[in-house]
């Protein structure tokens, strides 16, 4: 994903800023670490939808 289109994308529910980060099996997520949401990132195609986040909700992502 290009830093340019990570830049703009933003948590549709607190609408801050998310990072992308790749777990152990090589699937990329953008995670909000205010909340634990983790978006995935199909063939390189973010799926934003807060569904998604609450669905792959991840409390140890959580930075206090």
């Amino acid at each position: 994903m290009s830093p340019e289109l990570l830049s703009i994308l933003a948590d549709p529910g607190d609408k801050g800023p998310v990072e992308l980060i790749t777990d152990s099996s090589g699937k990329e997520w953008l995670v909000n670490r205010r909340n634990g949401f983790r978006y995935p990132v199909e063939d390189g195609i973010p799926i934003m939808l807060l569904e998604e986040g609450e669905k792959n909700k991840d409390e140890s992502l959580i930075q206090k």
